[in-house]
């Protein structure tokens, strides 16, 4: 029997499939053990928090202001009106994410779901040119690697190591997003995934706007599961998955999305 079929909330079977439970099958083989999450300590969350690397942003006050850049593990919003620079932030971050480990950085990979259609290759060229200059005033953890490892920074490395989705409609927006489980499982080392923007396709053509809510919530939660999923991988070797996602200022019910 499919989940769909279920006598359920369309919200609830929304999310049990989400989540990847599509028949009654997949619920046949989870203990109540496998469905609760594990206790941490406070003193646990502190620690975990200080010893984590974060995506810089490499402008050194905004850096600051988040604590020493993008924070992994989590779900950040970057909100402001057309222009302000948020496309330019999120290649940025792609770029940044696949900085070495020699240097600092994650040495990742990077998804981004383009839903505007304003990312731009000749840009993302230029930022990782000026990314890879940058870092050549940056020393290296390991003097006998320094070499080896600035003779890899090239351009084509760094474009090579993003995955790029456009979505022209919010079905293949919500469509992708249910599928990176899959797609990150399939592709090691990915270390970020950024939205551009995540309500772009839900600004027109929504006259039930319970509808809308429901489904940008949904998909809220999906990239927070996903965050949180890798995050419990990472232990087991695989990675550590940060998510960003855009937005031009929408006002929902009293929240801003």
């Amino acid at each position: 029997m499919e989940t769909i079929c279920l006598p359920l909330a369309p919200s609830q079977r929304a999310k049990l499939v989400s989540a990847g439970y599509r028949t009654l099958d997949s619920f046949t083989s989870l203990s109540p053990c496998d469905l609760a999450r594990g206790a941490k300590t406070a003193w646990d969350l502190l620690c975990e928090e200080k010893t984590m690397k974060r995506i810089v942003t490499f402008c050194e006050d905004l850096d600051v202001i988040l604590g020493g850049g993008i924070s992994r593990k989590e779900v950040t919003e970057v909100g402001g009106v057309p222009g302000i620079g948020k496309t330019q932030l999120g290649i940025q971050l792609a770029i940044n994410v696949q900085i070495p480990v020699e240097f600092g950085g994650l040495g990742g990979k990077a998804i981004y779901i383009d839903t505007e259609g304003s990312f731009m290759v000749e840009r993302v060229c230029q930022i990782a040119e000026a990314c890879i200059e940058k870092l050549k005033d940056i020393p290296c953890s390991s003097e006998r690697k320094v070499e080896e490892c600035r003779t890899k920074l090239k351009v084509d490395d760094f474009l090579s190591n993003i995955f790029y989705f456009r979505a022209c409609n919010y079905t293949e927006q919500i469509a992708v997003i249910n599928s990176m489980d899959k797609f990150i499982e399939e592709h090691d080392k990915v270390k970020i995934i950024i939205v551009d923007s995540v309500t772009f396709h839900f600004r027109q053509d929504f006259e039930d706007l319970a509808l809308r809510t429901r489904l940008l919530g949904g998909m809220a939660q999906k990239l927070m599961r996903l965050a949180e999923k890798y995050d419990t991988a990472v232990r087991a070797g695989p990675m550590l998955v940060q998510i960003v996602y855009f937005y031009t200022g929408m006002v929902i019910t009293g929240l801003l999305i």
